[in-house]
């Protein structure tokens, strides 16, 4: 592996580890039901947000699904705001109406979060057409899980983005289950790449997690995309959650998966790998400084009033002159 460069490194480090702290302690609060909203954590799958993020600019955009946590934040989404949005609080980024599975900050680029599966792969298709008409150089990414590839609004936008040369990157966070149902047991051939390669577009698939392949993938694409020299790309991510498919416990005594399944998965973890290339005293200033930060986010959230009733009023659309909800 080739050493990177220690600022992007310590860059790294920060977003993965900060990922990992905020829905560590999410799992904390959440039994207490301070926490108002259903939960799909991200840890161990951490380095395919910062991998793909770290390689974007502050005008792209993301869309992706329910575990949003991971991108949102490596796209630098406001921590204060989503987490008040996960206590249902006014603060909250969508005013504590969308918890966890909608989060959204739009001036940074964090688009629709959907707890429907691959809802917000043609939004992304979607949006980068209207990026191409516009004439704008923000490259668009798609993130979505296994599951979605199986969905028709996968193989839709897929073809469509190659006929139209979009400027999208779709990232599947395989993480080889859909809920609790393994990706052999739905899908005849383990050959996702190949099957998005026949619309007409490059596909690879970045095996164990590896952050610095995720990271080298994106910027290389996303650089040939500003250039004008191709359009849309697939990338497969093979990734693994450590955790229930929603909530914060483990889930092995369910007997769907093992614990000497996730065990390889948990021993390659890119947040110690990265930590390990870290001088001692940088880490441990950057885990100072997160630390400090992850505190203030919930004590924000703690802090912060609930919306008013009138709330309820808002932010809905409905005919001109107060008729029926449409």
């Amino acid at each position: 592996m080739q050493v990177k460069d220690p600022a992007l490194l310590r860059r790294m480090y920060r977003s993965l580890f900060r990922i990992r702290r905020v829905e560590e302690e999410i799992s904390v609060v959440y039994p207490s039901d301070r926490i108002q909203s259903p939960i799909h954590l991200s840890i161990g799958q951490e380095a395919v947000s910062v991998g793909v993020c770290e390689a974007l600019e502050p005008g792209d955009a993301v869309f992706g699904t329910y575990r949003s946590h991971g991108y949102y934040l490596a796209k630098g989404g406001d921590l204060k705001g989503m987490v008040a949005e996960l206590y249902g609080k006014a603060m909250g980024v969508a005013k504590g109406k969308a918890g966890s599975m909608h989060l959204i900050d739009l001036p940074h680029g964090v688009m629709a979060a959907s707890a429907v599966v691959a809802t917000t792969i043609p939004q992304a298709v979607g949006f980068a057409y209207a990026c191409r008409q516009q004439r704008r150089k923000a490259v668009v990414v798609s993130f979505f899980g296994d599951g979605a590839v199986e969905e028709g609004a996968f193989h839709e936008s897929v073809n469509f983005a190659a006929l139209k040369q979009l400027p999208v990157l779709f990232v599947c966070e395989n993480n080889l289950y859909a809920i609790l149902s393994a990706q052999k047991s739905r899908q005849a051939l383990d050959n996702l790449p190949e099957r998005v390669r026949a619309y007409g577009m490059p596909a690879e698939r970045v095996e164990g997690n590896d952050l610095f392949r995720i990271y080298d993938w994106t910027r290389e694409a996303a650089e040939r995309i500003r250039a004008g020299q191709g359009g849309p790309a697939f990338l497969e991510c093979r990734t693994y959650r450590w955790r229930d498919h929603v909530g914060p416990g483990e889930d092995f005594h369910l007997g769907y998966r093992t614990r000497d399944e996730a065990q390889p998965w948990m021993d390659g973890d890119q947040v110690a790998r990265v930590a390990a290339l870290l001088n001692p005293e940088d880490r441990q200033r950057i885990e100072r400084e997160v630390e400090a930060e992850v505190r203030e986010a919930f004590a924000f959230a703690e802090e912060s009033p609930f919306p008013d009733h009138e709330e309820l009023y808002t932010d809905v659309f409905k005919e001109a002159g107060g008729g029926a909800l449409g």
